[in-house]
């Protein structure tokens, strides 16, 4: 009888090691947090990555420092001169857009088709863009307002 409470026990052992095992893994599966995405490998420089919450225009925050201190300098600008064109550097911009690019809308710091237009006529006049006032902020509108922004 001694070999059979031994097998019994064996198996009730190994039965309940399984059964443990086994709520241990799903438990694990289930309850596991998701890895973290890894973060996107960026091409620019921490000197030209700005916050998704402003729009400049594929300027560097150099660049857009110069842009705000011009704002500020003629256009009302009362923010800080921090790199990030966010609404009140656009509300600022388009007060001068208003003033002499035929800039129609509102001045609401949103950089939407008119405002882009406008500046688009800003710079055909001042920094050689030569490409369609249509409101697109293309490659080609970016490379002007660098040239702009870096008072060329």
């Amino acid at each position: 009888m001694q070999p059979n409470i031994l097998t019994r026990t064996f198996v009730s052992v190994s039965t309940v090691f399984v059964i443990a095992a086994g709520s241990l893994a799903s438990a694990g599966v289930s309850s596991a947090a998701p890895a973290p995405a890894p973060a996107p490998k960026s091409a620019q420089s921490p000197e030209s990555a700005v916050p998704l919450s402003v729009n400049n225009l594929g300027l560097s925050i150099s660049e857009a420092k110069k842009v705000q201190s011009w704002l500020k300098d003629w256009w009302g600008y009362t923010g800080e001169i921090n790199g990030q064109l966010d609404a009140g550097s656009w509300k600022a911009f388009q007060r001068n857009l208003r003033a002499y690019w035929n800039y129609a809308g509102e001045i609401d710091g949103v950089v939407a088709s008119q405002t882009v237009q406008a500046l688009q006529r800003l710079l055909t006049s001042r920094s050689g863009y030569t490409g369609a006032i249509d409101g697109v902020a293309s490659p080609q509108t970016q490379a002007a307002f660098k040239r702009f922004a870096n008072g060329n």
